[in-house]
């Protein structure tokens, strides 16, 4: 009996560890926990307000979502908002803070055992030298430029990293491109490889540390103010961004748990 009643107490707690918003599994348990759930591969998707606030409109992107292996609670705006509607306390779990647990791991730190995917050649410029300053060195066949991609990414449009994965077969593939694109980028791999990596859609978390954004230290992150960070370093790029993210509370008011879908969908 007590064997049954501690098997009881571990299946509540996974289940306490996922919440679904916007008919989206949601986990909000800690870093450590989130990697070790992502050890035999699949997909990890990190959405933020600006992009799930489209959720309802965009198919592909509410497909990639749909279909990911781990979502996580990256969006401040989005567990605000959820505490307040539902009463609840969900924490939390931000990608820069994921990522900060993913490079510690020595799997990802093995030469040849992780490909990035980059954003631009820039961007690659100075994520691969912050990683190399934290004792991470990327070899040159293991970084993959991102080409500019459509709303919808069919096979044709990245056979080349398609090709690249299946020769190097690694372990893991972190994507480093933006929101709303990273994850039907990411649904792509899951699809069309022969097998199944772990994909880490953590989009510009990197760029955070490594420079090619601004800079967000810990306690921001935690305080939920990386936003606010991005509003000051470029404010026309991104408080209009974040403005047109406020769409994100009507949303989630009508919807809440349920998955929106676009012939039900009211003006915002």
């Amino acid at each position: 009996m007590l064997s049954n009643l501690l098997d009881q107490g571990e299946r509540e707690c996974v289940v306490h560890e996922y919440t679904t918003i916007l008919g989206i599994d949601f986990f909000h348990g800690t870093a450590a926990q989130a990697v070790d759930r992502m050890r035999s591969g699949g997909l990890l998707v990190v959405p933020a307000a600006p992009a799930l606030k489209d959720l309802g409109s965009n198919a592909a992107y509410r497909e990639s979502l749909v279909n990911a292996d781990l979502a996580i609670t990256d969006s401040a705006f989005m567990v605000l908002i959820w505490n307040w509607l539902q009463r609840a306390a969900i924490t939390r779990l931000s990608g820069l803070e994921y990522l900060r647990e993913l490079i510690l791991q020595p799997d990802t730190r093995e030469p040849g055992n992780t490909v990035w995917v980059m954003a631009s050649p820039v961007s690659a410029k100075h994520n691969l030298t912050w990683l190399s300053r934290q004792g991470i060195d990327v070899p040159a066949n293991c970084v993959y430029l991102a080409p500019m991609y459509g709303k919808e990414i069919k096979e044709v449009e990245d056979t080349d990293l398609l090709q690249m994965l299946e020769d190097l077969r690694p372990q893991h593939v972190i994507i480093t491109v933006g929101g709303g694109t990273q994850e039907l980028l990411g649904l792509y791999l899951k699809r069309n490889l022969s097998y199944l990596p772990s994909i880490h859609c953590i989009g510009a978390a990197i760029a955070f540390l490594s420079g090619d954004q601004i800079f967000i230290p810990v306690w921001a992150d935690k305080m939920y103010l990386g936003w606010l960070f991005r509003s000051i370093s470029e404010p026309r790029q991104y408080i209009p961004r974040y403005w047109d993210a406020r769409k994100l509370f009507a949303l989630m008011k009508r919807y809440r748990n349920r998955l929106p879908l676009a012939d039900e969908l009211p003006e915002l």
